[in-house]
């Protein structure tokens, strides 16, 4: 079973058999309901308005269609997989605007640039080329939450949803401007210095997987003010010229050409660009876990407030947030859920520790466009390097551990009784269990995409890790015996 439905969609490998991998019907079903679950959102809101009686309606609320974005990473399916969603939101009644090869991050913001009902990201992100996905989103250019997602697949495993007679079919626009749309809006952002990074005169490498990086990065590098750009693996043709994950084990190509030349930084973006690493000048990793350290250490130099990660990152970014004085909250593991707690907590910075910025004064979604400007404002500002930057943070190790789930295994008692266990430590149940000791932390929980635990511990060495994390595999092991 290799097809995936959760609340922000649907991946999975394609070809294959109806629901059990991603074909065609099961693209057109998702994207049917998808434009269903738009305009019943659109019919509710403008009932809504009407009884308070003030002639309001949100923005865009006078159309009389839908109007959805859609874009696409590089990934060799990507071009079947965004026609088939065209065809099927215009056979909606819905108008679109095809970004065509873009990032994540870029069609989460064309959403607000077009005062869009939706969107609709074809990308499996990290995943191998024979995945693909559809991300979908709201009006703000921001994931679809909890709620939503569970009243979308009630709308596609119903069929509530009818098609627009022949007069009432949407309109396809091709839109070839996003990036630069993107690129313009971080320009102008205050705390990207572009008259820094120019004085300072960066060497700067990228490894853009033959993915949308690669029509992203270069041109942002450029108007940045960095003269001197290398880039590895810049054919967008999908043929991705290693595991697209940006760990340290699939990026031996750059961090050999690194070794061997004099570059500042180098940056590894996945295919859809939301996700983003660094590597210092001697071909070492940065560490995917410091990128969103890094930036919200600049962020919060200039901008005091609150900052937000999930559970399952490093505990560095607290202790930044600290030196501020400013506060520092976990969510539950997903983008939605950062999301949700950054506005909550008003924080000014936040997102993942899998190389996720989010920086609400561009857009609520994770950024490697962004997080590239703010990382060199910061390097040329500073005077600092990459590597003396990285040396200012605590070096915590992190180790990570899965266990696969077996029918038999009762994933909620095995969660319930590791909290009990550990009761006397500090104890979240926010997102499975998060045992917090004096210098290091645990986190047990559930996959929201495999059925397995993931358990993640972090400690000031790696054995230290290394040790928790196998104490806490040993323990669930005796809860299932």
């Amino acid at each position: 079973m290799t097809l995936i439905k959760s609340i922000s969609g649907i991946r999975g490998t394609i070809g294959g058999n109806v629901g059990e991998n991603l074909t065609p019907i099961d693209i057109i079903e998702l994207t049917s309901a998808f434009a269903a679950f738009l305009q019943r959102n659109r019919m509710q809101a403008s009932a809504s308005s009407e009884e308070a009686g003030d002639g309001a309606h949100p923005q865009g609320e006078a159309r009389k269609k839908l109007t959805i974005v859609v874009g696409r990473d590089a990934r060799v399916s990507g071009d079947m997989v965004s026609r088939l969603v065209c065809g099927t939101l215009q056979g909606m009644g819905a108008d679109v605007i095809d970004t065509g090869l873009s990032t994540t991050p870029t069609t989460e913001m064309a959403v607000l640039h077009h005062h869009a009902d939706g969107g609709v990201i074809v990308t499996a992100s990290h995943n191998p080329g024979q995945w693909n996905a559809l991300k979908l989103l709201n009006n703000k250019g921001e994931f679809l939450s909890g709620e939503d997602g569970r009243q979308l697949q009630e709308i596609a495993a119903q069929h509530h949803f009818q098609y627009a007679n022949a007069n009432a079919l949407g309109t396809y626009t091709l839109y070839n401007n996003s990036i630069q749309d993107h690129i313009d809006a971080i320009l102008r952002l205050p705390l990207v210095n572009r008259d820094a990074v120019a004085k300072a005169d960066f060497s700067v490498i990228i490894d853009a997987i033959n993915s949308t990086g690669a029509l992203a990065l270069p041109p942002l590098l450029k108007q940045l003010g960095v003269k001197r750009v290398t880039l590895l693996n810049g054919e967008p043709n999908g043929l991705f010229a290693h595991n697209p994950e940006p760990i340290p084990e699939n990026l031996y190509g750059i961090s050999e050409a690194m070794s061997k030349e004099n570059y500042d930084i180098g940056f590894v973006v996945d295919p859809d660009v939301d996700r983003l690493a660094f590597i210092k000048p001697d071909g070492k990793m940065f560490g995917e876990e410091y990128t969103l350290v890094t930036v919200a250490d600049y962020v919060l130099q200039h901008t005091p407030g609150n900052t937000v990660s999930n559970l399952s990152s490093t505990r560095a970014l607290r202790d930044v947030s600290r030196q501020y004085g400013v506060e520092y909250n976990a969510s539950a593991v997903g983008e939605v859920n950062v999301v949700e707690k950054m506005k909550a907590t008003h924080a000014v910075i936040g997102g993942e520790g899998n190389g996720g910025v989010i920086y609400p004064e561009l857009h609520y979604g994770r950024d490697a466009l962004v997080g590239i400007a703010l990382m060199l404002s910061y390097m040329a500002t500073s005077g600092k390097s990459c590597s003396q930057l990285r040396a200012l943070y605590p070096d915590y190790k992190i180790s990570k551990n899965k266990i696969e789930l077996r029918g038999e295994m009762d994933t909620a008692k095995i969660l319930d009784r590791i909290a009990e266990q550990y009761a006397s430590h500090q104890v979240d149940r926010t997102d499975g269990v998060k045992i917090d000791f004096e210098e290091s932390w645990v986190h047990v929980r559930g996959s929201n995409t495999e059925p397995i635990l993931r358990i993640y511990a972090e400690a000031l060495t790696e054995a230290t890790a290394d040790n928790i994390a196998r104490k806490l595999l040993q323990d669930i092991h005796d809860i299932i015996r």
